[in-house]
């Protein structure tokens, strides 16, 4: 396999692309490592903006390696259990990192695939991608936190039988259970994502760093956790220049420039 992880960047939108077509993109340990270190990277890069995963060849990722997986059975189950944290040190990557991540979907998502899809903090889709908890297929369980996430939209009847069965659920299905952000035509979900991850780059990054941390958690914590969470963010936006630059623009009656703010001292 060449490179697991191609790199892109255009303005303050940096693009990752899971590149394995020959596989239909499935998981690799070099995906694990790649992937961790470019959100790393991104995460201190005061200069980005936001994140776009995507898949190589129309493909977004066909989940475990089948010809891999069927080497574990040879391992002591304390193997086994390592080369699991490295998929689910991948994914809490994902869902730490302070920039925002948009998962931008064509094609199959599928097993692992779609809990990488939807680690990520939006998700823009094909109407005809596919996404399925595929692994009941071969006889083995939901990983890579796919239970947990889909747990977030569908009832436990609706995600009991997804998982049981493995059946196939369409991008435009998704979009109705409420987890897709925008719906595209076939092909176009790259150029959706771009303008969204866009429009969000020219953002106050700190204020929104707080804030995707605040919708991660909103769903967990009690009433009062989350106001507590919400005064602390809010006390220390009032003092930053973001506050500063975004209150002086609207009583001013111009657009902020958050982006002046983020460039490096001369």
């Amino acid at each position: 396999m060449d490179q697991p992880l191609l790199i892109h960047r255009e303005g303050a939108v940096l693009i990752l692309t899971n590149n394995n077509p020959l596989a239909r993109n499935a998981l690799s340990p070099g995906l694990y490592a790649d992937l961790q270190q470019a959100l790393h990277d991104a995460g201190n890069d005061p200069t980005l903006g936001a994140i776009v995963l995507t898949g190589q060849g129309g493909q977004f990722c066909a989940g475990g390696d089948l010809r891999l997986l069927a080497t574990r059975r040879e391992l002591p189950i304390e193997e086994r259990r390592a080369k699991m944290e490295s998929l689910h040190d991948m994914l809490r990557a994902l869902r730490d990192c302070p920039k925002p991540v948009i998962a931008a979907v064509e094609g199959a998502a599928a097993g692992g695939g779609l809990s990488l899809a939807l680690a990520c903090d939006m998700l823009v889709t094909a109407k005809n991608a596919v996404f399925t908890v595929a692994q009941v297929k071969v006889g083995l369980t939901p990983d890579a936190g796919a239970s947990a996430f889909l747990a977030e939209f569908v009832s436990r009847q609706v995600l009991t039988e997804l998982c049981l069965t493995g059946d196939r659920v369409s991008g435009e299905r998704l979009h109705q259970l409420g987890c897709v952000n925008r719906l595209t035509e076939p092909g176009e979900a790259l150029q959706v994502s771009m303008a969204l991850a866009g429009q969000i780059a020219a953002g106050p990054m700190q204020a929104m760093s707080n804030i995707k941390n605040l919708c991660r958690q909103a769903q967990y914590n009690t009433l009062e956790q989350q106001l507590e969470l919400e005064a602390q963010y809010m006390v220390q936006a009032q003092g930053s220049e973001e506050s500063r630059e975004g209150i002086s623009a609207f009583l001013e009656k111009r657009a902020p420039d958050y982006i002046r703010l983020r460039q490096p001292n001369p």
